[in-house]
């Protein structure tokens, strides 16, 4: 019986883990699409991307995205504990 459960438990912990790796190589690959969607808009705004300008611009900006998503995400998070705690 102990050993079922240890079984259980060692598989919903590879589960667990595997499911959080998936997802973070998922998000590495959408961050590098979005990167280079990115890229090649401002390469049309600013000239080339070797452009100081074009790449100071590009960084300002994407951190600025950045920091509002995630912002915007632990707001989410906070009131959906908050309603969970109710």
């Amino acid at each position: 019986m102990k050993d079922d459960k240890n079984k259980t438990r060692l598989h919903m912990e590879f589960v667990t883990k595997l499911s959080a790796l998936m997802t973070a190589a998922f998000g590495l690959v959408a961050a590098l699409a979005w990167n280079a969607a990115i890229q090649n808009i401002f390469t049309q705004f600013f000239g080339t991307s070797t452009a100081i300008v074009a790449q100071l611009a590009y960084a300002i900006i994407v951190t600025g995205i950045a920091v509002c998503a995630i912002y915007l995400l632990g707001r989410m998070s906070a009131n959906l504990t908050e309603k969970a705690g109710k």
